[in-house]
């Protein structure tokens, strides 16, 4: 049971800080952010909001010094939209999601490229000695 009252909290704070984010803040360093995940410690003290930045190196670090300067004006709105009694600290942490993601699309198009190589290396190939080099009692009884 508490364990669905953290879920529901967590949630409800990935919407609000969304419908927030999505508002826009005064802060031009903001980039085109999404709210990927939100966890809520059981004690509900603390929540980890782990978002992504579509754009480039300054762009990202742009928004988390954004965030990380707003944290305090999205704590009150996250405050005044739950119904509980103390409202969680937010702590913004990239989520790497998107650079892993990107890092196995290489690595699976590098072993694509590498399986042709050896499919067209394999199409023309021969065996070195006999097909089959294994000696069967059979042999011997001619």
């Amino acid at each position: 049971m508490a364990g669905e009252r953290v879920a529901r909290v967590a949630d409800r704070i990935r919407v609000v800080l969304s419908e927030r984010l999505q508002k826009g803040l005064r802060d031009p360093r903001l980039g085109f952010v999404t709210i990927t995940d939100v966890r809520v410690t059981g004690d509900l003290q603390n929540a980890s909001v782990f978002y992504t930045v579509y754009g480039t190196d300054e762009e990202r670090e742009g928004t988390a010094a954004a965030l990380k300067a707003a944290t305090g004006m999205l704590r009150s709105e996250v405050g005044r939209k739950l119904n509980t009694r103390l409202t969680p600290t937010l702590e913004f942490i990239p989520d790497a999601l998107p650079e892993e993601a990107s890092h196995l699309t290489e690595l699976l198009r590098r072993a694509r490229e590498q399986d042709q190589a050896v499919a067209s290396l394999a199409k023309d190939a021969r065996y070195a000695g006999d097909a089959d080099p294994y000696r069967r009692d059979e042999d011997d009884e001619d």
